[in-house]
């Protein structure tokens, strides 16, 4: 994480790019491709969630597809962007900006989606071995378990330890900021994981 810096000028470019990521992260991809593509509020839809296993329920597998891809992206283009301009400090901030936008988005009036796609987006970028690691056990969980929900909790789950192996310490702690944050919002989720009430993916009320 970004080293303490007594002097302002040092730490507002890192606010400005957290930001920056914030209102990229914050772009509803999934509501905006549903809407164009003729199926109303994706909110009013399934589970109401804006991301792209909610978008798979409107029966159109590309959109899911390209929602999948787009919220994995702009968590991605936040971190390469900012660390190409600052380093890996601003790649960090900026990251962790869109991860906050995309769960907390302000055009939505901050209810957003559960960051699972956002966050990989993020880890692929931020340390490639990381992020192709954590996207294999999320891989391998599904093909187990067929829960799309338990496949990104133990994913990110594992992400901390896999970060500890494969890359820095600041990129560990990053790992375990977004975990905790993804984790949190699958609270209904895990009620009905461990109530056995989950549906499986492909499901029509999977969350």
């Amino acid at each position: 994480m970004p080293q303490p810096m007594g002097d302002i000028t040092l730490w507002w470019p890192l606010l400005v790019g957290a930001f920056l990521g914030y209102l990229l992260g914050s772009i509803p991809f999934g509501l905006v491709l549903t809407r164009l593509g003729g199926y109303g509020d994706l909110r009013k839809i399934g589970s109401g969630n804006i991301g792209a296993t909610n978008v798979l329920r409107t029966g159109n597998k590309p959109l899911a597809l390209t929602t999948l891809i787009l919220d994995s992206g702009k968590g991605a283009a936040a971190v390469l962007i900012g660390g190409a301009m600052y380093g890996p400090d601003m790649a960090v901030m900026a990251g962790g900006g869109a991860f906050l936008g995309h769960l907390f988005p302000i055009y939505l009036k901050f209810r957003g989606g559960k960051g699972v796609a956002t966050t990989l987006g993020i880890l692929i970028a931020i340390s490639w071995p990381v992020g192709l690691s954590v996207c294999l056990t999320w891989a391998v969980t599904a093909l187990i378990f067929r829960i799309s929900s338990l496949s990104g909790l133990m994913a990110l789950a594992a992400s901390p330890v896999v970060a500890w192996y494969l890359s820095t310490d600041q990129v560990m702690e990053f790992s375990i900021f977004l975990a905790v944050l993804v984790w949190v919002r699958h609270h209904e989720n895990i009620r009905r994981i461990l109530k056995g009430e989950e549906p499986g993916i492909g499901k029509k009320k999977d969350t």
